[in-house]
């Protein structure tokens, strides 16, 4: 078959890398734009933090240059700080971790220099809720590569064992089940409930985490008293031992930097975005004079200073596409927060979520003038702080259904009645969604039983079956 060769005419889109480098700014929230910066400063030699907010206008090249501003414009407020005030030190103070506690209980055991080490490596492979995820079998070839000392699984059994006795109790348990009984081995089963907790626990914890409960008692030969008193015992433990070290370096619960504050006073609404702690930057103008130096009156550049023009110039390039792509992000999300506040005014008001529109991306989209994946990557992981707390953007977009008068309503709506009606359901006789289903289509909503579960999932709510109650 001979060879041939052809011309193909197509078109295809392609990003830019300014366009990747925008799409990916636009994704970040606050607290993560404030380490890109700081990146690109470190990464581009003439980029610099603004700390003197200087507004004169720079001209920083030849012919494309010239007419530039390396003034930064996408600072949404302006630091009101004294040259005076003096940033006064905070010092912080950091406990031991999970980890480091652990293994300062070992150093009180009566262990060889071998059995520490060994331990020590167990110890490590505990994660941050106190448990061991690695079988035996794994963590002894490793024991053997890293530290060079063969140990069977027996005796790791043996030195995991010593680390069950250790605080807080329960930790380096392999599954939920050996946690609770490690806890419950602890304590002094002095009571019938705590020894019924045990047994429970030991002997018959699928049908306790079933909640097969009337099954569980017709077993034990128990009454409803005596069962109750032991689930509560159960309930007594922890099912994450290492969240109850709590003066570690372990936060189970980050704090939220908001990306916009909306303030609402007199009736009237004012928007901003938090760049609070995110720097401006500009052109070192250092590297604008060398460029200038290097160039002649006539446009020329010297055969010794052409590859230092072109470095220093890319690296220029580079800096205002950086500075533009964070102008641009600051208009778009501004433009698209501004949309959001329109079309939610009433619900920004109050909070209450009652007064919440049925609202999608492409409502906003088209308000804005934007495209829906762009919308989608500014409401993504950004927060907004308001006179009633925090909010994700994301929670504000909600599905409209339709009541049986016609009347589009929110499903925030739906979510809310079912909420209620399991808050005020018999815990001995929980609502199943097929009866939840028929509550809500006598109310007007006409709804599916699947769209009922969909709803509960989406709430954090368990089955019917798993929300029982003695």
């Amino acid at each position: 078959m001979a060879i041939s060769q052809r011309q193909i005419q197509k078109q295809i889109q392609t990003l830019s890398p300014q366009q990747i480098q925008m799409i990916k700014l636009l994704e970040l929230p606050a607290v993560q734009l404030e380490q890109r910066i700081k990146q690109e400063i470190e990464e581009n030699i003439v980029l610099e933090e603004d700390e003197l907010k200087d507004d004169e206008n720079e001209q920083i090249s030849m012919e494309e240059y010239l007419r530039e501003d390396d003034s930064p414009g996408y600072k949404a407020r302006i630091n009101n700080y004294s040259k005076d005030d003096k940033q006064r030190p905070v010092t912080l103070t950091e406990g031991l971790s999970l980890q480091e506690y652990l293994m300062e209980q070992l150093r009180y055991r009566n262990l060889s220099d071998e059995e520490r080490k060994v331990a020590e490596f167990l110890v490590g492979s505990i994660d941050e809720n106190g448990y061991l995820r690695r079988d035996m079998e794994s963590i002894s070839d490793d024991v053997a590569f890293s530290l060079g000392i063969e140990y069977s699984v027996k005796e790791l059994e043996r030195l995991l064992s010593i680390i069950h006795q250790l605080e807080p109790a329960g930790i380096g348990a392999r599954n939920l089940q050996e946690c609770l009984l490690l806890q419950m081995n602890q304590r002094r089963i002095d009571t019938p409930a705590k020894q019924m907790a045990q047994k429970i626990l030991s002997s018959h914890f699928e049908e306790f985490t079933k909640k097969h409960y009337e099954k569980l008692m017709a077993r034990l030969g128990v009454g409803e008293d005596e069962f109750r008193d032991a689930i509560n015992e159960i309930k007594h433990l922890s099912p994450k031992p290492g969240n109850l070290y709590s003066d570690g370096s372990f936060d189970t619960s980050p704090y939220i930097i908001p990306d916009f504050t909306i303030d609402y006073h007199d009736g009237q609404f004012d928007l901003s975005l938090n760049s609070y702690n995110i720097p401006e930057v500009k052109i070192n103008r250092r590297y604008v004079e060398m460029i200038r130096d290097m160039v002649s009156s006539d446009g020329f550049v010297s055969e010794k200073d052409k590859e230092a023009v072109q470095f220093v110039k890319s690296k220029i390039d580079s800096a205002k596409w950086f500075i533009s792509a964070i102008k641009q992000r600051h208009d778009t999300l501004m433009r698209t927060m501004q949309e959001i506040l329109s079309f939610q005014k009433e619900y920004f008001k109050d909070g209450d979520q009652s007064k919440l529109r049925p609202m999608i991306l492409k409502d906003i989209a088209d308000r804005a003038g934007l495209d829906v994946s762009t919308i989608s990557r500014v409401v993504n992981s950004k927060y907004a702080q308001t006179h009633f707390g925090i909010i994700l953007l994301k929670s504000l977009f909600s599905e409209a259904m339709q009541t049986e008068s016609g009347e589009i309503v929110s499903s925030y709506e739906i979510k809310n009645i079912l909420q209620k009606c399991i808050d005020e359901e018999d815990k001995r006789h929980p609502l199943t969604d097929e009866t939840l289903m028929n509550i809500l289509n006598s109310k007007g909503y006409c709804i599916a039983r699947r769209t009922v579960a969909k709803y509960r999932e989406m709430l954090g709510i368990p089955v019917a079956r798993l929300r029982k109650q003695i």
